[in-house]
């Protein structure tokens, strides 16, 4: 026997009323604030990361710029 839409809703809707709402809410429990913690450090240490690749990035063009006007320099070009 098949059920209708209506009464498969209904039915699903009865078992959703049996549970518990957290009024406290999700994060309020220590581990609740322990995976705030750790989804902060994740997110942290990915901008981290994207920041020191084009940190590095830059230091090496640097390093390259200074090292080609000290060869200039030496041979007196500059």
């Amino acid at each position: 026997m098949a059920l209708s839409f209506d009464a498969a809703v209904l039915g699903i809707f009865g078992i959703l009323q049996g549970v518990p709402v957290l009024q406290a809410g999700l994060f309020a429990t220590p581990i609740g604030q322990l995976l705030v913690v750790l989804v902060g450090i994740a997110v942290v240490i990915l901008i981290g990361r994207l920041v020191l690749r084009i940190a590095w990035r830059l230091v090496t063009i640097a390093a390259v710029i200074v090292a080609i006007a000290l060869v200039l320099s030496m041979i007196g070009l500059l």
